[in-house]
């Protein structure tokens, strides 16, 4: 291990990596200034059927949408591993984060400008770090991220650029998922800010990890025990 680096558990990158994950997405949410392109489809599809259904919540819908998506890639990519099961588990229990920090930040007051940009600007910054965080552990990351990797180890990518290109074709689909829930011409849960996250999730998730990358090297903890206990 480098002398300028600190060590940092892979294992705490996957949780801390949920639970920024979780919270700003949340923030975001309470901005109402467009939600990240990622997981803009299952708001969207969260918004549609809560209408029904009062108990459909955001994290549900994400963790089913996921859902299908994994089916879908394990489809296109002709490959399965046993992980890509753990990353549907990663889904729900990102559901549940996602739900209870809604729950919480809707107990803050107020609804200007100012406020939203305050809840929008850490929000989509704390779904970059989540997300570089997740790229730095051996557990299986939520299918979104998971798509990304696989795709660029594939296709031999860089992984920012596949996260970016991934990103915008999310932003194509919930235009379409928008006009078609809820009427054409109609952005819903769309705004400028899914626009920005689009073009900018990439590049900031890249810079963070290289931030990352120079002052920590992750180490797998329960791996590392593992393999210490086999050879005793």
């Amino acid at each position: 291990m480098s002398q300028n680096k600190k060590s940092f558990s892979s294992e705490l990158a996957y949780l801390f990596g949920i639970i920024a994950l979780a919270f700003g997405t949340a923030m975001m949410e309470r901005a109402n200034l467009g939600m990240s392109m990622v997981v803009a489809p299952a708001y969207l599809v969260h918004l549609k059927l809560s209408a029904v259904f009062e108990w459909f919540s955001f994290g549900m819908a994400e963790y089913c949408l996921q859902a299908v998506l994994l089916i879908l890639m394990i489809i296109v990519l002709r490959r399965f591993k046993v992980m890509y099961l753990f990353s549907f588990v990663t889904a729900v229990v990102y559901g549940f984060f996602l739900d209870g920090f809604m729950y919480l930040i809707s107990l803050i007051p107020g609804n200007g400008l100012a406020l939203r940009i305050i809840f929008f600007i850490p929000g989509m910054l704390m779904c970059c770090l989540g997300v570089a965080m997740l790229f730095h552990t051996y557990i299986a990351p939520e299918v979104y991220e998971l798509i990304v990797k696989e795709v660029a180890d594939k296709f031999d990518c860089r992984i920012d650029r596949v996260k970016t290109m991934y990103d915008c074709i999310s932003c194509m689909v919930s235009v379409v998922l928008s006009f078609a829930f809820f009427g054409f011409g109609k952005f819903v849960g769309i705004n400028i800010g899914t626009v920005i996250t689009a073009l900018l999730n990439g590049f900031l998730i890249g810079k963070i990890s290289g931030v990352l990358e120079k002052g920590f090297e992750f180490k797998d903890t329960f791996r590392r025990l593992e393999k210490s206990e086999n050879n005793n």
